[in-house]
């Protein structure tokens, strides 16, 4: 009974052993497709995220009280400028809590290039895994699925090394 004990052992481990680690891959490998939704600019310019595919897409939820936020927005415009015409997009969305006003008054004031979009009830935030810190950045490559998810301030060294890297990708 032993030796059969310790036969089954020495093969069952390693099986089981490779077995988790090819799921243990196959998870950190795999990307969520984001949500299908419309967003809708402060300006009323509608955009499907579905249309966006083909594109790098950068999705920043922000907030005009949030000392981070303001910090990154000078670089995201630069990111943005440097970028748009290579196939990147950028959709910053406000959070509900932030007055409509603010919003307003922000982008018009700083001439944000990018459309800026105010979640109003909070659907946005909820369809992406319910985004309650800001800055919070998803990135999705260009079959519109994510590939980072960033809370906190951008690091836009790596954020660029990334976008170059993503719009390789097929080009």
């Amino acid at each position: 009974m032993t030796s059969i004990f310790k036969h089954i052992r020495r093969y069952l481990i390693p099986a089981v052993l490779i077995a988790l680690l090819g799921f243990w891959l196959l998870s950190i490998n795999s990307k969520d497709q984001a949500p299908e939704m419309t967003f809708t600019t402060i300006s009323g310019q509608q955009i499907k995220l579905s249309e966006l595919q083909g594109k790098v897409v950068l999705i920043n939820f922000w907030a005009t009280d949030c000392p981070g936020c303001i910090k990154e927005m000078p670089d995201l415009i630069k990111t943005y400028n440097d970028y748009k015409d290579k196939g990147f997009e950028l959709i910053a969305v406000a959070m509900s809590y932030d007055p409509p006003n603010h919003v307003l008054n922000y982008t018009e004031k700083n001439a944000l290039p990018f459309p800026v979009v105010h979640d109003s009830y909070g659907e946005i935030a909820a369809s992406f895994n319910d985004v309650r810190v800001t800055p919070t950045a998803f990135i999705l490559d260009k079959e519109g699925k994510v590939i980072r998810r960033i809370i906190g301030e951008l690091d836009f060294a790596a954020l660029h090394t990334l976008l170059n890297n993503q719009l390789a990708i097929g080009s």
